[in-house]
């Protein structure tokens, strides 16, 4: 684990030092060669590995081979608009995204659960700093500002609860914590399962506390919405599966209350989505529901219901950064996120309107996506515990099915507008972008067993 540390700490080096001609291919290549180390690494492993200060497990494993994964993604995705600034500038970007990276990996790799809270906390400072320096958007500020306050105050129950255990027990190991507590010991197991996760239901986030949200991802700029959606919200429910021990069977009907939010989230999510004129925002709520299904998934505490968690979480963070990515291309070509301005698209671009089509229908779920087999894990274990709520999620496939069909027909049908004097082709580099993102979606449909 060590070594995959120390390569990612080599493109900080090379960032600083790289000749400027050079710099954005030498460093997505190196991005390249240590996804490659790390995969290799991984299944060498069998996907576990544990010494004094790093976890990898299957939980974990999968979560960190993401995340290697979508940082030469996010520099491919960059450099389009980021190559005009001045060297300086392009360095400190390209040094801040490889530090919020690690800081995630080191995250979903620490053995010790006090290591992995400084790491969950340390990554909001990368996040401010990508989205108040680099945003383009005039209410940065105001997004930097909700996404601050709501992470520090929701880890405050957290925060509290790991420094008596540390006090008590003097350690902190995640697979101890099954051995220290059990959830019956508590007077009202429910509520403290409630507030010591409460730092991740707003990371993932749920309804209700998702306001900060659809702002981060507006005001921030591509690289910050890949970095968001694709690894950031999964640290919330990676916590939230790590710390399922603490949740009983007897505890369940003690959250419905959390559990129908979490419900009417999804719901509410894909009704509103069918309302946005903005894509990225649309992209962001929908990002809301999938993570509200990973909320379900995690009270529910079943093997399966876990499966179907940790498949969701990768799907969507190979899915979601793709949808942005397609939305910036669009951004670059008109200056406008607005769906009725994209109209035409498929006329001009038939090639990246076939990328359109794959990325909605992936995050659709159409069978047999991965995507889809998440889902159907998900509610089965909802049919097992109530038929009747299964009914009521089932609603949001319509929903999703709507507004995924609203995009594409508002996007890449009707007649091209009027504005639109010149239209530039899409890029080898773009192309290949949103191949590396929907290529490993069809390799973990043929061979799942990478992740499970």
């Amino acid at each position: 684990m060590l070594m995959i540390i120390f390569a990612w700490l080599s493109t900080i080096v090379t960032s600083a030092f790289a000749h400027p001609k050079h710099l954005w291919t030498i460093i997505t290549v190196q991005g390249f060669f240590i996804a490659d180390i790390a995969l290799v690494w991984l299944l060498q492993q069998n996907f576990y590995y544990q010494d004094s200060f790093f976890l990898v497990d299957s939980i974990s494993g999968p979560l960190i081979l993401l995340t290697c994964w979508l940082f030469p993604l996010t520099l491919l995705a960059s450099q389009s608009k980021l190559s005009l600034e001045p060297i300086t500038r392009q360095r400190l970007y390209i040094i801040n995204i490889s530090l919020l990276q690690l800081i995630t990996l080191l995250a979903f790799a620490s053995t010790d659960l006090m290591f992995f809270f400084v790491w969950f906390e340390a990554s909001l400072i990368p996040t401010l700093i990508l989205i108040t320096r680099w945003g383009a958007q005039e209410r940065r500020l105001e997004a930097g500002l909700y996404i601050a306050l709501y992470t520090m105050v929701g880890a405050i129950p957290l925060m509290m609860w790991f420094s008596y255990i540390y006090s008590s027990y003097g350690s902190l190991f995640s697979t101890l914590i099954p051995l220290m507590f059990l959830p019956q010991q508590f007077s009202h197991p429910a509520l403290f399962w409630f507030l010591c996760n409460l730092a991740f239901l707003v990371k993932l986030p749920l309804y209700s506390l998702h306001l900060w949200l659809p702002k981060a991802h507006v005001e921030a700029p591509i690289a910050g919405s890949m970095v968001l959606a694709g690894t950031l919200l999964k640290l919330g429910g990676y916590g939230m599966l790590r710390l399922s021990p603490l949740l009983s069977p007897t505890c369940l009907d003690s959250l419905m209350l959390l559990l129908l939010i979490s419900i009417f989230g999804i719901l509410a999510t894909a009704m509103l989505c069918l309302r946005q004129t903005d894509l990225k925002s649309l992209v962001a709520l929908s990002s809301v529901g999938h993570m509200n299904l990973v909320i379900v998934a995690a009270i529910i505490n079943t093997p399966t219901s876990h499966t179907g968690a940790m498949i969701m979480m990768i799907a969507h963070g190979l899915t979601s950064p793709a949808l942005f990515v397609l939305v910036n291309t669009a951004y670059e070509r008109t200056n406008s996120r607005a769906m009725l301005f994209l109209r035409g698209s498929a006329m001009i671009l038939p090639l990246a309107s076939a990328w359109w089509l794959t990325a909605t229908l992936a995050n659709m779920a159409i069978p047999p996506s991965l995507n889809f087999i998440s889902e159907l894990l998900i509610f089965s274990s909802v049919a097992h515990w109530s038929p009747a709520i299964l009914l009521v999620i089932l609603l949001s496939l319509l929903f999703t099915t709507g507004y995924s069909l609203y995009v594409l027909w508002t996007t890449q049908r009707g007649s091209i507008p009027n504005h639109l004097s010149m239209y530039f082709p899409f890029q080898t580099r773009e192309h290949i972008l949103l191949a590396l993102h929907m290529l490993p979606l069809l390799l973990l449909i043929i061979k799942p067993e990478i992740i499970m």
